[in-house]
């Protein structure tokens, strides 16, 4: 690693979302979202509801950490570690309660007032996702949710109503989370059902472009009430990597990355390449797409891409290829050269900055890493501290890996925050022992513990991380003790 510096302004924190770690889903006039009938993630979302009530099944994300009313102490907690930004998200919900409504949720607007003033009462800077996995459900219903136009109006009136709001609170927005999960599970990132659909992939692909309108638009309109706002897209950033270096396995490779480049392409450039038009028509795809579209896409191109990394893959042309493993909603080919996680994501550091160089060449945008972390299952004894030294060696290789992108390569990498920087439920799979955090929170699978919150080992690191601007990747030398 170089021993130079990263810019003295670059965005250290943490990242979570609202439906994982709010809880409080049906106070303050909230209203239900998709994220609030989800039992499993992906592994099984099982829907129980009907005549407007859920059943007793166990639900994670209704008091999931409890953030909601916890949020203070979680704020302060992140102080001390030294964060400059805090990424989390808005509930639809809590401000439009069924999405269509004419007038947000005054109690709704409140409580993210109340947030962001506890931030930047630490000098902690908000970065916000508009819309992170979560759908409201009367909008589901009612409309079908992404695959109507009218999606594009609600959205755009929730983020006027947002921009207006926050306009002297937050500067750093992005407006869908991990976009290009709409094709990779359309149920967990839009609320699509296409079960019963005869093209699914036309399901899929049109409301992925009424998101981008609807996207542009609200860049268009952040602009106009705040110019000084910086909005970004966001998507997960899906490296792979052919087996061999036949000319069939990087082809194949290329395509899988193309599926990925062609929602970035479109927000970062504003229109539909030849290539992406091209896909279209291969798979039989006509989109909805309107003179006024075009335009509100070329003129909503995005300030900065944020991307979530946690492992890569390898790509094969050959179809008997059976060396299979799952992670981030994404498969592919095990890696023989990589370590993989306890939920099978292989980790690759050196990845990361094979990935910013790929986008940074591609765009020249700067980058914001907002997710990036380890989930694995965290071993906590009474009245000892969390000895996550896996999750430290996970994260100080990534670190060193960006700063490289950043100091050897000269990649505009704007910031980076560890994905879960205190335990929350996990998207993929809606378990709490799959752990992410640098704060541990005492919540099992079952909804059982207390809540209560410490600090694990690399809380410690990550806080020396920050303070010494990326320049002290190795682990604390004192030896700390539980709270």
């Amino acid at each position: 690693m170089s021993t130079e510096k990263l810019p003295d302004d670059f965005l250290w924190g943490g990242a979570i979302s609202a439906n994982q770690s709010e809880g409080a889903w049906n106070e303050g006039g909230k209203g239900i979202s998709t994220a609030d009938i989800a039992t499993a993630g992906k592994h099984g979302q099982k829907r129980v509801y009907t005549d407007g009530i859920l059943q007793d099944v166990y639900y994670p994300n209704h008091e999931a950490i409890d953030f909601y009313h916890r949020y203070p102490e979680d704020i302060a907690l992140f102080a001390e570690m030294g964060f400059k930004c805090f990424r989390t998200s808005i509930h639809w919900t809590r401000i439009f309660p069924q999405g269509d409504e004419m007038e947000p949720n005054e109690e709704g607007l409140a409580f993210y007032d109340r947030l962001f003033d506890e931030c930047l009462k630490y000098g902690i800077e908000p970065v916000v996702t508009i819309s992170h996995y979560e759908t409201p459900l009367y909008l589901v219903e009612k409309y079908g949710s992404w695959t109507d136009r009218n999606m594009i109006d609600f959205y755009v009136r929730l983020c006027e109503v947002l921009f207006r709001r926050y306009r002297t609170k937050v500067k750093y927005w992005m407006t869908f989370n991990e976009i290009n999960v709409i094709t990779l599970n359309p149920v967990i990132a839009a609320g699509i059902r296409i079960e019963q659909a005869e093209h699914p992939e036309q399901l899929m692909y049109q409301a992925a472009h009424y998101q981008m309108v609807a996207s542009a638009r609200a860049v268009q309109l952040g602009r106009e009430i705040n110019p000084d706002f910086k909005i970004g897209m966001m998507m997960l950033y899906p490296l792979s990597y052919a087996e061999t270096c036949s000319p069939e396995d990087n082809l194949e490779n290329m395509h899988n990355m193309d599926l990925h480049y062609y929602f970035s392409d479109i927000q970062v450039r504003g229109y539909y390449s030849p290539k992406a038009i091209k896909f279209l028509e291969r798979r039989q795809i006509s989109l909805d797409i309107t003179p006024q579209d075009k335009q509100d896409l070329l003129q909503g191109t995005v300030d900065y891409i944020g991307i979530s990394y946690y492992m890569s893959l390898v790509t094969s042309a050959n179809p008997e290829r059976k060396i299979r493993v799952k992670g981030n909603m994404l498969d592919g080919i095990a890696n023989p050269y990589l370590e993989k996680s306890a939920w099978d994501w292989q980790i690759d550091g050196l990845g990361l900055r094979i990935a910013l160089n790929y986008l940074y060449d591609r765009y020249q945008l700067p980058i914001f890493v907002v997710e990036n972390g380890l989930g694995a299952v965290d071993e906590k004894r009474e009245g000892e501290m969390v000895q996550d030294d896996y999750r430290i060696d996970y994260l100080s290789k990534h670190i060193a890996h960006m700063i490289d992108a950043v100091v050897l390569d000269g990649v505009d990498v704007m910031g980076y925050t560890v994905w879960g920087c205190i335990d929350l439920v996990s998207a993929s799979t809606g378990e709490m022992k799959k752990r992410y955090g640098l704060i541990y929170v005492d919540r099992d699978d079952q909804g059982k513990g207390t809540l209560n919150r410490e600090r694990k080992k690399s809380f410690y690191w990550y806080k020396k991380v920050i303070a010494s601007n990326g320049a002290m990747l190795d682990e604390p030398q004192e030896e700390q003790t539980g709270e």
